[in-house]
């Protein structure tokens, strides 16, 4: 036995020494694509509301009754869409944060009801300070202020919009918590009393 790995450990160690060049070059080639799919598909899957909802089956439920999830125009916002940027680079640094989350479910800390609502208001505000540092980007791939036609909103939400556009100063956020979800208890929180 200590031979034969000693024997895989010499090939490995000095391939060029038992492979010719082409093999090894085609090899490496095929391994990265190996790779590259299997971290695209990796990717992709954590992405499906399958994934999301394994753990998060409660705040699903809350987002079936938003307009988010049911509308006249039948464009449907998955968990990936609100909560993962799009582009490649923030969406990887997106995921590792997220592995937390995932962590904390196996963990044991928020696996059941009680113990994700005894976190929830905290849990809520750190994606409100993420969403408020990167200006809502995930609400502005679907929402634009460029795009937005104020004579079809309300007069307060035309008013609203105009002012946060014209101003630079607030971001979706800041007025739009608990769209999709359920407050937190917000309770000694300075104007949500």
């Amino acid at each position: 036995m200590i031979n034969l790995i000693r024997r895989y450990w010499r090939t490995i160690s000095r391939p060029s020494k038992y492979f010719s060049l082409g093999f090894l070059t085609l090899g490496g080639f095929v391994m990265g694509i190996i790779f590259w799919g299997g971290f695209n598909t990796a990717m992709e899957f954590t992405n499906t509301e399958y994934f999301c909802t394994s753990c998060h089956e409660n705040l699903y439920q809350e987002l079936q009754s938003t307009i988010h999830f049911t509308n006249r125009s039948g464009v449907r916002a998955k968990c990936s869409d609100c909560h993962v940027p799009h582009d490649w680079t923030p969406k990887i640094a997106r995921k590792m944060q997220a592995s937390k989350e995932v962590w904390a479910f196996i963990s044991g800390t928020i696996n059941t009801q009680e113990k994700f609502l005894a976190r929830r208001r905290h849990l809520a505000e750190n994606e409100w300070a993420r969403l408020k540092a990167n200006d809502s980007l995930e609400c502005r791939n679907c929402h634009d202020f460029d795009y937005m036609d104020f004579t079809w909103q309300s007069q307060r939400a035309a008013a609203q919009h105009s002012t946060a556009l014209a101003s630079g100063e607030k971001t979706c956020i800041d007025c739009h918590k608990g769209i999709a979800h359920r407050l937190p208890d917000m309770s000694g929180v300075e104007g949500w009393d």
